[in-house]
């Protein structure tokens, strides 16, 4: 069974984050995505599954995480097909 990527999912579930958009929440984490943008085939299943809608994207591609929002849950490594995005320990200096 083939699975689907991100643009041929019907709409459904967050679209859009909620309290999170209005307080920082990123000192919260203990780990960073790092994204290897080179690898990275911008199937947006990293975006649509970010609980705290923290991976822009625009025109079908994907951008940077925002830091300021992303809690270092992870979901965006577990679902990439390709493996670009990897978590590292957050160095809090």
């Amino acid at each position: 069974m083939k699975l689907k990527n991100a643009k041929e999912m019907e709409i459904g579930g967050r679209l859009k984050g909620g309290t999170s958009e209005k307080y920082k929440t990123g000192n919260w984490r203990t780990t960073t995505p790092e994204w290897d943008e080179k690898r990275c085939i911008h199937c947006m299943l990293c975006v649509q599954q970010c609980p705290d809608a923290c991976i822009p994207m625009k025109d079908g591609k994907r951008f940077e995480t925002d830091f300021e929002f992303c809690k270092g849950c992870g979901i965006c490594m577990q679902v990439c097909p390709v493996k670009c995005i990897k978590m590292v320990k957050e160095d809090k200096k």
